[in-house]
């Protein structure tokens, strides 16, 4: 059997590839009640779990491979796991921190089987599983209390304690990619590097993908205008802090639609020696807090992205569905990757 990653490489060096849209977006189209969010072993649980969407994966799988295969079908290469809040940390609030491994080892599951799938339907277009591990409730450079501003709610290790059980779930499960994203707060992700290291060298898997290791894929969040993430960081201040990582690829995701992402974007496509994606919002929420943009309307603006050559990677994030993720990838066929080089950088 041929080697994931270097499969993976491959059609990269060939075309843009398709990340799949918005996971909750397409839970709210079902009508679930708090029962759908609980398994036999939960029917007592004290705590209310509906909304607590990672739990689907061992409540009701069934809905989240269909969402994954109309993201598949939709013309998706590679698609999420349902793990965004899959952290002990995050599940902490539902007091379900004990489930967290096998909350990703049971998404990566469901995932990986959708994806091989469509695989053998698509042979020349192979779809891959990336293992989404998002960014946390708390935030490790910032202070929850204004009025304590030394405070943290969470320390570095217990981060990277938290994102390595999530990683050993996702890898056990069988991703073909780990993906860190939504990063507001870079010490985040760099408490999630770290732990993806321990877990790799534990396990002899190469960091560089190009040695065969599990491709790492980070996504960064400009929270607003500024141009900065939220712990205050620029794009290339981002970028400049997890370059220390052989990633597969560095990218933008959330916050911003497509609009308003291009500056920041151009940042990367000029500076990041990897390959660079980007899934924005559909469009920047309403006055409730829903997405209006069309899939046609986010195309048009996406497409700028294209001419100049800024991706390589292109998908959706809140607000998205299998339409926009189909409008993507019809247009993303249109035209060429962007072009990037793997030799390292030479410092004088």
């Amino acid at each position: 059997m041929e080697n994931r990653t270097d499969l993976l490489l491959d059609q990269l060096t060939r075309r843009i590839l398709i990340l799949d849209g918005a996971m909750g977006t397409m839970i709210q189209r079902h009508t679930l009640t708090e029962g759908d969010f609980r398994t036999e072993e939960l029917s007592d649980h004290p705590k209310a779990l509906k909304g607590n969407n990672d739990l689907l994966s061992l409540s009701r799988p069934d809905i989240i491979r269909e969402i994954h295969m109309e993201y598949l079908e939709a013309g998706a290469d590679i698609i999420e796991t349902n793990t965004f809040s899959g952290t002990s940390i995050a599940q902490a609030d539902y007091e379900l921190s004990h489930l967290a491994y096998e909350i990703n080892f049971e998404s990566a599951k469901i995932a990986k089987a959708a994806a091989l799938e469509m695989s053998q339907k698509t042979p020349d277009r192979p779809r891959f599983v990336a293992g989404a591990l998002g960014p946390t409730n708390r935030t490790a450079s910032i202070s929850p209390d204004v009025n304590d501003p030394g405070f943290r709610a969470v320390t570095f290790d217990q981060l990277a304690e938290a994102y390595a059980e999530q990683t050993r779930g996702l890898l056990e499960g069988g991703v073909d990619i780990l993906l860190v994203e939504t990063i507001f707060d870079t010490l985040n992700a760099k408490a999630a590097l770290y732990a993806i290291q321990e877990v790799f060298e534990e396990r002899n898997i190469p960091l560089d993908p190009l040695e065969g290791g599990i491709p790492i894929m980070i996504s960064g969040t400009i929270t607003d205008a500024s141009g900065r993430t939220l712990s205050g960081q620029t794009t290339e201040a981002f970028l400049i802090s997890v370059s220390h990582v052989p990633l597969l690829s560095v990218g933008l995701n959330c916050a911003l639609g497509a609009k308003e992402l291009r500056p920041y974007l151009k940042v990367l496509a000029q500076k990041a020696p990897f390959f660079v994606s980007a899934y924005p919002n559909a469009g920047l929420p309403n006055e409730f807090g829903a997405y209006d943009q069309s899939a046609q309307e986010m195309a048009d603006q996406v497409e700028e992205f294209l001419k100049d050559g800024l991706l390589n990677i292109l998908g959706g994030c809140c607000g998205t569905t299998p339409e926009h993720v189909k409008a993507l990838s019809n247009l993303a066929s249109k035209y060429e990757p962007r072009i990037l080089n793997f030799e390292p950088a030479v410092e004088n």
